[in-house]
């Protein structure tokens, strides 16, 4: 954990080091509110953080803390649900939340609370490759070909790797007219030419980007985007034709801020998301803005021509019924992957 008010460590990308990041006001007061979140919302949770105390002191006059914690998402999701007393969960997958759920720390109906299905921003999968493309790698069967060294987390461990796992599959159903062995083949093969499988987005980036291993990394579109800011001239983005529509959800962990007395200060937290400022700052770290209007401004940063597959589309049919075929024990992934 970090507090994003106070000096703070964190892992530099492409450094591999850990460096200071900037210190907002202490709280007076000692009010607090802890957002749990995966890896690649690192760097947008730290200015929206900042943003935000800003933005509650001048509304309230009163001071607030901001605590962070980042890992794979269902790690995260653990930690929940073993103690980790979060005010708010900004999560990959909603799957997570639902997790969160069930153990009873969450009520029903969370996923109406906030706009947009509870997803201020979404995401989608890209593929971030070495300077000059030297495999040519430009759509998903390209992935399955020999001699192609693929990174990518670990689905058992990571909501972005569910993301690149499930964008894959869609793909594969369609080149091979819905049979499903061939598509179950298909996968076996691009998971065949993973070298390394780390349990978050954050290790499969410093994986490619620091170690310098593998041809091409399947990245959430933010993180793609900052390795080139973080290493210029080094990587390039390639968006693949048809991908996956992310949605990361947020929510309230109601069991802790009825107990702790936070969930105005919560629900503020995660009402500001959806603020002009809120939704500049994701669209500034490369998360597509759920607000149309700004969403527009950074048209000159996405490719918004890609096919974005969703989650509820009758191919998956929604969270649970993909969970318990794909990435539950003895499931799909467990099948194909037996190293």
């Amino acid at each position: 954990m970090k507090k994003i008010s106070a000096f703070i460590l964190v892992p530099a990308l492409s450094l591999g080091l850990f460096v200071l990041m900037p210190r907002t006001p202490l709280a007076a007061a000692g009010a607090e509110v802890t957002n749990v979140s995966y890896d690649p919302t690192r760097e947008l949770y730290e200015e929206y953080n900042r943003a935000f105390v800003a933005y509650y002191k001048g509304k309230t006059g009163n001071d607030v803390e901001v605590v962070q914690s980042h890992g794979g998402s269902s790690k995260q999701a653990r930690t929940v649900i073993e103690g980790n007393e979060a005010d708010v969960v900004t999560l990959a997958l909603a799957i997570d939340i639902t997790a969160i759920e069930e153990a009873g720390l969450i009520k029903p109906g969370w996923q109406s609370e906030f706009p947009g299905n509870s997803s201020p921003y979404t995401s989608t999968i890209v593929f971030l490759v070495r300077n000059g493309n030297p495999k040519n790698i430009r759509d998903w069967d390209d992935l399955a070909r020999d001699g192609v060294g693929v990174i990518t987390p670990n689905p058992k461990t990571s909501g972005g790797a569910r993301w690149n796992y499930l964008a894959a599959w869609a793909f594969g159903d369609a080149k091979f007219n819905h049979d499903e062995p061939r598509v179950i083949a298909f996968i076996k093969k691009i998971f065949d030419n993973v070298l390394v499988l780390d349990t978050g987005a954050r290790g499969s980036t410093n994986t490619f980007v620091q170690n310098g291993q593998g041809d091409v990394l399947l990245a959430w579109e933010n993180e793609a985007y900052l390795a080139l800011a973080e290493t210029p001239g080094q990587f390039e983005i390639v968006a693949p034709p048809t991908s996956i529509l992310a949605e990361p959800p947020v929510a309230i962990v109601d069991e802790n801020v009825d107990k702790k007395g936070t969930r105005e200060i919560a629900t503020e937290y995660l009402n500001y998301l959806y603020s002009d400022e809120g939704q500049r700052v994701a669209g500034k770290h490369f998360y597509r803005p759920s607000n149309k209007t700004i969403a527009e401004e950074f048209k000159d940063v996405f490719v918004l021509n890609m096919k974005l597959i969703t989650i509820d589309d009758p191919l998956f049919g929604g969270w649970g019924p993909t969970q318990a075929k794909h990435f539950n024990d003895g499931g799909i992934f467990d099948q194909i992957y037996t190293r």
